[in-house]
């Protein structure tokens, strides 16, 4: 069987239900719950790739208090820049993340990420 992992916060509605959906299909994904077990440099570089991502900046989540505070919002930051900011605050980062197949998707809505199943 594929290996399927999931970048999970179980405070977050989202995160539960992508990981209840994977469950109710039959999948048992390794749960990385990254706020306890914080992702390195080269593995949020690898996520990123795996979605498809052009940009660092499309994993940030943009509504938290510290996207604010450290102004991320500036657009000459690099990628570097702003995957120093999420490994320092890993709220920044965009969940759940689901990776199956070498591929990854975001589970906003949680079913966006069976494609990859």
């Amino acid at each position: 069987m594929t290996k399927i992992q999931i970048v999970h916060n179980p405070r977050c509605s989202k995160s539960r239900q992508t990981l209840q959906l994977l469950e109710e299909k039959g999948y048992k994904p390794q749960i990385i719950e990254y706020l306890k077990n914080p992702l390195s440099a080269d593995e949020l570089k690898i996520i990123i790739s795996q979605l498809g991502f052009d940009s660092a900046r499309e994993l940030l989540r943009s509504k938290e208090d510290d996207y604010k505070a450290l102004n991320l919002a500036d657009k000459n930051l690099s990628d570097d820049a702003i995957i120093d900011a999420m490994l320092s605050h890993p709220k920044l980062i965009e969940r759940p993340i689901v990776i199956a197949n070498n591929k990854a998707r975001i589970g906003r809505p949680p079913e966006a990420v069976l494609d990859i199943l």
